[in-house]
């Protein structure tokens, strides 16, 4: 029986993984990590509001056998670029380095598809850099998923959200060949990846591309 430990449950593919880890029976204890309560009640569940700023004034309640790191904003919540490299970047590695001085066994990063520290491209070299610094701690079991676009309903926009689901339906199929990795991807099926393989008692650092998410699910 494991304890886990969230952070960004809120988000698409944190509740999709919060979902998967009460309703498992390999996990006893679930800690989430958040700003703002939410509005969910169980047996197993501890939620534990914090300034992700303060990380380390949270250390040690951020305690256990494995960490999901989900959390991510994109441009439209977060336009100032600052705060959102903050919100990317600087909390998950911060995450990491609490997980390494706590001996948590496992680190599971939620990261892009193409993402890389060289890229001209803001969000896809920020995601790179965040890989990079991660894997730099020296973390006994890293998993890195590297996810395309994402499905699944987003509280704060679900008819932008159908209208979209409905395109990737038509755009998908004609993605082929070395296209193919561009599918989209439901939320839901990172977070059963996330789940399988923090059950498998690995060491070293996995990098999931999103094809191969999909088959890990």
């Amino acid at each position: 029986m494991a304890k886990a430990i969230v952070a960004g449950a809120s988000g698409l593919i944190g509740s999709s993984l919060l979902d998967v880890l009460l309703q498992s029976s390999e996990y006893e204890d679930i800690v989430i990590l958040l700003r703002k309560e939410l509005p969910l009640k169980h047996k197993k569940l501890k939620q534990i509001l914090v300034n992700f700023d303060e990380l380390n004034n949270y250390a040690a309640e951020i305690n256990g056998d494995v960490i999901f790191c989900c959390l991510g904003s994109t441009k439209k919540k977060t336009p100032d670029s600052a705060v959102y490299y903050k919100i990317d970047h600087d909390y998950p590695v911060q995450l990491g380095k609490i997980a390494l001085a706590n001996g948590i066994k496992q680190y599971h990063l939620i990261s892009a598809l193409g993402a890389n520290a060289a890229s001209s491209n803001f969000y896809i070299k920020m995601k790179g850099e965040t890989e990079k610094d991660v894997t730099a701690i020296g973390l006994k079991c890293l998993h890195i998923y590297r996810p395309a676009i994402l499905t699944g309903e987003r509280k704060e926009s679900r008819l932008a959200e159908r209208i979209a689901i409905g395109l990737f339906k038509l755009i998908d199929p004609l993605l082929i060949g070395g296209l193919k990795k561009y599918r989209s991807i439901p939320a839901k099926t990172v977070a059963t990846a996330m789940y399988k393989q923090s059950l498998l008692n690995q060491e070293g650092v996995f990098i999931h591309p999103s094809e191969e998410i999909k088959q890990l699910s």
